[in-house]
């Protein structure tokens, strides 16, 4: 990890879960991070946490609403004008309404979209666009993956987002394949989590907190920091090693 100390990663969705915890692990690698999300409140205190434990990295809270290109776009140039530009882009942002293929809303289906979808490609060409401008051939981009993006589990409420997901995974491909038909050497990997115990269940059910909880309860679940460690060892590999996609799971998990 030592070639990315004090370059600048981009890391969405970086209030809580994953994002916050790959947010961590990268200031603590010692680069400088960008961390963007609706609202930064929590972005700042971790930035406050990261300071005083005196990691040698830096976490630069960004509030950005990623179903709105506009502000991805103004994030981007603002990333430009102070930090000259992307070194690494995680798309970790995603999630998940309980909006069935039979009976969903329109407007649930056009959340997931535009975040786990057009947010991705978005930031994804941004930070090309950004590397490429500057020379930057040894760029990483990364998006957070699911295992529904894998396979299609059973619940109804969880289709269009498995849909999704399987979006991400046709995305990282097409993206990897693009780049060596540019002659470039910036990496592309999605990282697939089955089970991972953030707010995301919370969130899907909302009004449910009961089934939510008990998304967590029967199994020893992932936790954000073990995604983490799969971004930093992606990030680890050299050069000319290139990782796909990382599958994982709790061992328990049985789809």
């Amino acid at each position: 990890m030592e070639r990315w100390r004090d370059r600048l990663a981009l890391v969405t969705g970086a209030s809580g879960g994953i994002g916050a915890a790959v947010a961590r692990a990268l200031v603590q690698q010692g680069l400088k991070v960008v961390g963007c999300a609706r609202t930064v409140g929590n972005i700042e205190e971790l930035a406050a946490e990261c300071k005083s434990a005196g990691y040698p990295g830096t976490l630069i809270p960004y509030r950005c609403d990623l179903s709105n290109e506009e502000d991805i776009l103004s994030m981007f140039s603002a990333v430009r004008s102070q930090h000259s530009g992307v070194d690494i882009c995680i798309n970790n942002a995603g999630l998940a309404r309980p909006d069935t293929l039979l009976s969903g809303s329109t407007s649930g289906w056009k959340e997931m979209f535009n975040v786990n979808v057009l947010a991705l490609s978005i930031c994804t060409r941004e930070a090309f666009q950004s590397m490429r401008e500057r020379k930057v051939d040894d760029g990483h981009i990364i998006n957070i993956n699911s295992m529904s993006g894998h396979r299609v589990p059973p619940p109804a409420e969880t289709h269009f987002y498995s849909a999704t997901k399987y979006a991400v995974t046709a995305l990282t491909e097409g993206l990897r394949q693009e780049l060596r038909e540019a002659q470039s050497h910036i990496r592309a990997t999605c990282i697939s989590p089955g089970v991972v115990e953030t707010q995301f269940a919370f969130k899907l059910h909302d009004k449910d907190p009961e089934k939510a909880a008990a998304t967590y309860e029967h199994m020893k679940c992932l936790k954000p920091e073990d995604v983490a460690e799969a971004v930093i060892y992606v990030l680890s590999m050299p050069p000319h090693v290139q990782i796909g996609d990382i599958q994982m799971r709790p061992t328990e998990q049985v789809t």
